[in-house]
């Protein structure tokens, strides 16, 4: 499965450092934005090429091969030794194509959503760094160069998320982000140097990809449990799991084409793709795998219920985008790393497009977010109505869309390995999805316009550098899913067929595909059944949503409270951790440590300041003192 032909190549360092030429270009040129807008999304087009070509190379080659590009050795102390290397596999090939194409939609969308911000510049000189630091993360062949561009990203979901950084809020969600991530982080990097330590064979420690998968064997099932429980605290960091989601709503304070680039197609997938990376270590511990099921089933339905009365329309596609991500656990906890990366990809093409039709909303509504004040839209942007629109049917799995193959495939693998319980949970998130993206779209471009007439006036369709790649990402959530149909349909999954060499063959189990197409049937009806009661409560009952939420007020108040977690975090963690500081700052720094020093100095203060009196440059005094110390000596001689 992980022992494939190994084929060298020197290009593939051009994938990363494409993007950080432009982020260099960025900071040289800033005060040529018309330059900075050409060469910032230019190098990304770029980037794409060369990944695109490398990946025509890699389906040239034999089943399970892999292009390796051995830039040059980073890092050699002793036995262990870590060199800076890329490498393109099924799994990386993926990867390499969503974050390059689709970022490369969005680069060429800011150019007309950021146009009129002065600090357009540094917006795309961020972008720029954030390309870097993902594609050293999903083309790293060595867990250590992976380590990089996870903490790269991290870096930069920090500086876009408070780029408004005059905005409170907008500064105090970044530091949000990045102080969960760095929770989520400790474990990861925990989870690797156990890994190293465990895996070390003959002398040799090594964190390369291959030397994991050969000696993943050598790790006794406690060790692997407790590997396996690490990466998964870090990978519910990076991809916003219970309970470390906390940072991705907030996240929304960023300009869109940040939510839709980082929160919604790349980095959120960090996680998801470093379990499907290290799928052998998972393997290796049943219990690991129950976990990481049982959090993405709970994370699912959890974020999907909190979507339900959110009227923030980022904030909506943002509890989406964890309830997604959530899905995309599901399915690496029940074994099908494959269909889980497929999602990935056909949910980079869905959620870009709809985070992207939001901010054409935004940007036609001149900045309002507030759905309850929009409705109305279709004649007034045509063409993100209707491309909204067919986000909506591909994150609600309507069929033929890409989300109704993906979604559908990770719950007949879950039924399929024996999990009913958790299916019932994603059948019933499903539900709810198409329920809150329909109520969603109905709310957005049904009815009357409810905005403020100073509003109202200017509503207007979006530049065709902001529609354009609205269109495109629209055709592909159309498609994009047809590469993995069910088996029997077609030429099947042909793209779980391809990801197999590097993760695996995921079966269906003793149902076979004839149970999958009743599953199938079973959820489209669900998804079917939440959007025609969106309908309802939106277009034709519209009062119906406010008598529900007087008649179970305290349901509503839970879940427009976000169950309070915020607070609850706020009161058990934050405040004990900053009374503690406090304390720690006025006892330990202030009495002790400052006491301490400051006592010495008072004592050398006072001595000096005693022995001035002594010391007064009276010589006179001196002779005296002189003349005394005689006397005493000659007595004390004497009397002896």
């Amino acid at each position: 499965m992980h022992g494939g032909e190994i084929i060298p190549t020197s290009t593939l360092w051009l994938i990363p450092a494409l993007p950080l030429a432009g982020l260099l270009l960025a900071i040289v040129f800033g005060d040529r934005k018309r330059l900075v807008t050409i060469v910032a999304p230019g190098v990304v087009g770029i980037a794409f090429a060369v990944a695109l070509a490398s990946v025509v190379t890699l389906l040239r080659a034999p089943a399970g091969a892999r292009l390796v590009d051995d830039v040059y050795p980073w890092i050699v102390a002793g036995p262990f030794r870590a060199d800076v290397a890329f490498r393109v596999d099924a799994l990386a090939a993926v990867m390499v194509l969503i974050v390059t194409g689709v970022g490369f939609l969005i680069h060429v969308y800011s150019v007309g959503y950021m146009a009129h911000d002065e600090s357009l510049p540094r917006f795309f000189a961020y972008l720029n760094l954030f390309m870097f630091a993902m594609l050293l993360l999903v083309l790293a062949d060595n867990l250590v160069v992976l380590f990089v561009g996870w903490e790269g990203v991290g870096l930069c979901s920090y500086l876009l998320i408070g780029f408004w950084y005059e905005k409170d809020e907008n500064a105090a969600a970044g530091k949000k982000a990045f102080v969960v991530n760095r929770i989520g982080d400790l474990g990861f990097v925990l989870g690797l140097l156990l890994l190293a330590w465990s895996t070390a064979a003959n002398g040799a420690i090594s964190l390369d990809v291959a030397h994991v998968e050969e000696h993943v064997h050598l790790l006794a099932p406690q060790t692997a449990t407790a590997v396996a429980l690490l990466l998964l605290v870090g990978a519910a960091g990076k991809s916003a799991q219970l309970p470390l989601y906390v940072w991705l709503p907030d996240a929304m304070a960023g300009p869109t084409p940040v939510s839709a680039l980082i929160h919604a197609a790349t980095m959120v997938t960090a996680g998801i793709y470093m379990i499907a990376r290290l799928h052998v270590v998972f393997l290796a511990s049943p219990f690991a795998l129950e976990v990481v099921a049982i959090v993405g089933a709970a994370t699912a339905l959890f974020a999907a219920t909190i979507a339900l009365v959110q009227t923030d329309i980022k904030k909506v596609l943002a509890y989406s985008t964890v309830s997604q991500l959530g899905f995309m656990v599901l399915a690496l906890g029940v074994g099908a790393f494959a269909t889980a990366i497929f999602h990935v990809m056909t949910h980079a093409f869905f959620k870009a497009l709809l985070f992207l039709g939001a901010g054409s909303v935004i940007h036609g509504m001149s900045g309002e977010q507030d759905v309850s004040q929009m409705g109305g839209l279709r004649e007034k942007m045509p063409i993100t109505w209707w491309t909204f629109l067919v986000g909506t049917l591909a994150i609600a799995g309507a069929p033929g869309f890409a989300g109704f193959f993906s979604k559908d495939e990770i719950l007949a693998h879950t039924w399929g390995t024996g999990h009913y319980a958790l299916w019932a949970v994603g059948a019933f998130t499903a539900g709810l999805t198409a329920f809150y993206m329909f109520r969603l779209l109905f709310l957005t471009f049904f009815g009357e316009l409810r905005a403020a007439p100073e509003i109202a006036h200017h509503v207007h369709e979006s530049p065709p550098v902001m529609t354009v790649p609205l269109v495109i990402l629209a055709a592909l959530s159309i498609v994009g899913g047809w590469v993995g149909l069910p088996e029997g349909w077609l030429w099947g999954p042909a793209f779980g067929r391809f990801l197999a060499p590097v993760t695996g063959h995921s079966a269906l189990g003793e149902h076979g595909a004839g149970v999958e197409t009743a599953l199938m049937l079973v959820a489209t009806l669900l998804a079917a059944g939440g959007a025609t009661l969106a309908y309802v409560f939106y277009v034709r009952m519209p009062g119906l949503p406010y008598l529900l939420a007087w008649r179970l007020k305290p349901v509503y108040e839970l879940l427009v409270g976000k169950y309070w977690i915020d607070e609850l975090y706020d009161a058990v963690v934050v405040r004990p951790y900053v009374a503690l500081s406090n304390l720690l700052w006025r006892i330990v720094d202030q009495m002790m440590i400052d006491g301490a020093v400051n006592g010495v100095a008072t004592t050398v203060l006072a001595n000096g300041q005693l022995w001035r009196y002594v010391q007064d440059g009276n010589v006179q005094h001196y002779a005296l003192v002189f003349l005394g110390g005689a006397i005493a000596l000659l007595s004390y001689y004497l009397v002896r």
